[in-house]
């Protein structure tokens, strides 16, 4: 049982990437907000605060150069993992699916366990990732919920199954009535992108089949 939970919460850990971010201010409708989602705002200082946790770790690792080189757009990422929370979040109310602290904590010693300690844990996240150490456990919380989430559905990792997880995650984002400042880009639903950035794991669950030809 605890080895298949740490199986499902690393392939799900690998597969929630950190995404590419863009500096951004209030829109005229939500002056403040970078994003409305299910009625309540993200403010721009909220995202801010999150890439300046990430800039201050960045700054105290050997790689931090090349960490903050290759994490230029740094705000839209940010913003788009607040609002993948909420998706998820949403998702897994909806499935009657829940995560405890006890399993956060288990997900995470297993985490610790794998990555061979807690400077390596922070360190890969922060490199592979974008996030910071004071983040770390929302990330696995949220890893462990799509974890849960594809087990209740029964989304194997199959076409079927990825579809299962994609329809999941596309109602829930519509339900919440996305709203995001454009100047950080416009958000789709059904693909569940910002601007034209995806994670890897959505861009994996929500791949559409191939268009059969005319005739074929």
């Amino acid at each position: 049982m605890h080895r298949r939970r740490r199986t499902a919460l690393t392939v799900s850990a690998a597969l929630l990437a950190a995404a590419p971010l863009l500096t951004a201010c209030g829109s005229e409708a939500h002056p403040g907000a970078a994003a409305i989602v299910g009625g309540e705002r993200i403010e721009v200082s909220t995202v801010q605060a999150k890439v300046k946790d990430v800039r201050a770790a960045q700054q105290r690792s050997p790689q931090s150069a090349q960490l903050i080189k290759d994490s230029g757009q740094l705000s839209r990422a940010k913003l788009y993992d607040l609002i993948v929370e909420r998706v998820v979040q949403r998702a897994a109310d909806d499935a009657g699916v829940k995560v405890s602290r006890k399993e956060i904590q288990e997900g995470r010693a297993a985490l610790v366990q794998q990555s061979g300690g807690e400077e390596q844990l922070a360190s890969m996240y922060l490199q592979q990732r974008g996030i910071a150490p004071d983040q770390l456990n929302d990330v696995v919380r949220r890893d462990i919920l799509v974890s849960k989430l594809a087990e209740d559905l029964g989304a194997t990792n199959t076409p079927e199954g990825q579809q299962k997880l994609n329809q999941a995650f596309t109602a829930a984002a519509k339900a919440l009535n996305i709203d995001v400042n454009p100047r950080f880009g416009a958000w789709d639903d059904r693909k569940l992108e910002l601007a034209n950035y995806k994670a890897p794991w959505i861009a994996q669950v929500s791949k559409e089949p191939e268009p059969v030809e005319a005739g074929a």
